[in-house]
């Protein structure tokens, strides 16, 4: 790999031939469960995940390198054994970077967390006296957790790091579907974290302490508007005095994050909605500088509104319109104003990560369209567009770090396109992911003081993962 618009150009060649290749065959080559004589009370199970991805015309300010190439390697094993009344389970992740330039990489420890065990916890499942249709579980030890949408809690897909809880967790759901979740959990704090550590793809322990705490519930009632209606409301509180960690600084965030969302999903011959609406309050530092010892009042919000049309025809063609608007800080020192998504995943809303990724739930304004058809069930393809402003032109837009304090590079950062394909080359045990994006860059990000002069940006990504 010597530069990703060769990289880009590649992937076109490689889709068609891969869709070619593909085979019909029904269960994987090779199943870990079977292989050990399907064991009575067992689930086991695993992936294997290259990719091989590459960036031009880099958007972040100096010492990002102006392009970027990476191969990554994501390995998982996940065992669970049910006794009856109590299940033992536990996941292994190992999360590896390779070919990184060790002066100006910009790989951190959302690529690189080699041999954790993310996963290791007892599951209750309750007898409920409610009636039949209820259920109910209480799961503690560490775990991972998807919540909603997954904007503010999710266990991530595309990232090649995964985030991971310690605590407890309460999940009821009756006959009619409605849902709550209650947990309080200790996020996991993932190691290493130094530049050594990240290039070598250290081992070492992730940590959990008192001094991060998430914790709140969620309550999902049925059949609304079609849909669903969700009301949560969540709690972060982090300090860094008595950290365990020698040198880690904070902010100091002591945020209250109440939502809701009302969902309909897709399905041929009718509309579908997602809106979701986000307040954010509490107190926080405005940087986690050792000096900055100020706690001043947060007010944030974020928006979602999307509505799609999936046609009753083949390939199951679907056309949605979307708007996403998060605020960002700047104008007054004495209050914070951009919007924090704690532990929540964006490619499904933004594009790809890792090397890539401009573009998240801090100031911004972005309208988008996208469509997506399915020529077959191993077979799925999406365009999506997308025009990015600024909320707030003083504060640094979305995740670039390029920011005019003076606001007068403007408010427009440019347009996204991106594409993905993504095939089942053998159905339930070996899926190809083929994606590009381009970002053209607006007035914003070629004129702000710290922008890079690099141009257009262009990403491309191949992923091949491997079930077992």
């Amino acid at each position: 790999m010597t530069h990703p618009i060769l990289f880009a150009a590649l992937l076109g060649a490689l889709v068609p031939a891969v869709a070619a290749a593909q085979t019909f065959r029904q269960t994987p080559y090779f199943a870990l469960y079977e292989a050990l004589g399907k064991p009575e009370g067992w689930k086991i199970s695993g992936t294997v995940r290259p990719r091989i991805e590459g960036l031009g015309g880099q958007f972040r300010p100096a010492p990002a390198p102006g392009t970027n190439d990476l191969f990554s390697l994501q390995t998982t094993l996940f065992a669970e054994y049910d006794t009856g009344p109590v299940r033992i389970g536990g996941e292994v992740f190992d999360s590896r970077a390779y070919f990184q330039r060790r002066t100006s990489s910009s790989i951190a420890t959302t690529e690189v967390n080699a041999l954790e065990l993310g996963q290791a916890y007892l599951g209750f499942d309750l007898d409920d006296a409610a009636g039949a249709g209820t259920v109910s579980t209480l799961t503690v030890g560490r775990f991972t957790q998807n919540i909603g949408s997954r904007r503010l809690v999710a266990r991530n897909q595309f990232r090649n790091t995964i985030n991971a809880f310690t605590g407890i967790a309460y999940d009821w759901q009756n006959a009619d579907k409605d849902k709550l979740r209650l947990f309080y959990t200790l996020p996991h704090y993932r190691l290493p974290d130094d530049r050594d550590g990240l290039l070598g793809n250290g081992i070492a322990w992730d940590r959990e302490s008192f001094d991060l705490q998430l914790f709140g519930g969620s309550f999902t009632k049925a059949k609304v508007l079609g849909g669903t209606l969700e009301a949560y409301g969540y709690g972060l509180l982090e300090r860094d005095e008595n950290r365990q960690l020698e040198g880690l600084q904070t902010r100091d965030r002591r945020l209250f994050t109440p939502g809701v969302r009302l969902f309909r999903g897709p399905k041929a011959g009718q509309l579908d909605h997602d809106v979701e609406a986000i307040l954010q309050t509490g107190l926080a530092r405005n940087t986690a500088a050792v000096t900055d010892v100020t706690d001043v009042p947060v007010l944030a919000y974020f928006v979602h509104a999307e509505v799609g049309y999936t046609f009753d025809r083949p390939w199951t063609p679907r056309v949605s319109l979307h708007y996403d608007q998060a605020s960002g800080d700047g104008r007054n020192p004495g209050s914070n104003n951009r919007f924090d998504t704690l532990f929540g995943a964006r490619r499904f809303d933004y594009g790809p990560t890792s090397l890539y990724g401009p573009v998240q739930r801090a100031n911004l304004i972005s309208p988008g369209i996208r469509f997506e058809f399915a020529p077959s069930a191993d077979l799925d393809v999406f365009v999506f567009y997308r025009g990015l402003w600024l909320e707030d032109p003083t504060d640094s837009f979305a995740a670039t770090g390029i920011r005019d304090v003076t606001g007068r590079s403007g408010r427009f950062a440019g347009q996204q396109i991106e594409s993905r394909v993504r095939h089942w080359v053998v159905p339930g045990s070996v899926l190809i992911d083929a994606g590009v994006a381009y970002l053209a860059k607006g007035d914003f990000l070629r004129n702000a003081p710290n922008a890079p002069r690099t141009g257009d940006t262009i990403y491309g990504s191949l992923t091949t993962t491997f079930f077992f």
